[in-house]
């Protein structure tokens, strides 16, 4: 599997991964998994060779980076590819000035993943689009 990840202006491709994993697999409504974010966050597409196999957009408040809609295509996953994926959005927000924090909303199936990328939880288990979550967090060193 030879990966990149890009930063893209138009996220068709991402839009249609996220199709596919959330509301094909884990019956996200399209309401749900769709919002106003997505017209003005970041759009990270990974591709291996010329096919989009994985997706992620950021969104930053204040001096925080939420990063969010995290997928991989089934034939993808296992390879490294969703931890590509955040190490490459936690590049994106240590160069964003004012930025000193990342946040996401885990599923609670994926703690472990993100706490072995340096994610905290905090806060209590909440319900997004019908699967449990929690919130999670990465300060950068100042």
């Amino acid at each position: 599997m030879t990966v990149t990840i890009e930063r893209v202006t138009d996220p068709a491709e991402c839009m249609a991964i996220r199709y596919e994993v959330f509301v094909g697999e884990q019956n996200v409504p399209l309401d749900l998994e769709r919002d106003e974010l997505d017209a003005t966050a970041i759009h990270l597409l990974a591709r291996d060779g010329d096919q989009p196999v994985g997706a992620a957009r950021i969104v930053i408040k204040g001096d925080t980076g939420k990063i969010g809609r995290v997928c991989v295509l089934k034939r993808a996953r296992g390879t490294g590819l969703g931890a590509a994926l955040i190490h490459e959005a936690l590049t994106i927000l240590r160069d964003t000035p004012g930025v000193s924090r990342a946040a996401l909303g885990a599923q609670i199936d994926a703690l472990g993943f993100y706490e072995k990328l340096g994610f905290t939880a905090y806060g209590d288990v909440f319900d997004d689009a019908g699967i449990d979550h929690r919130m999670m967090e990465l300060r950068f060193d100042t």
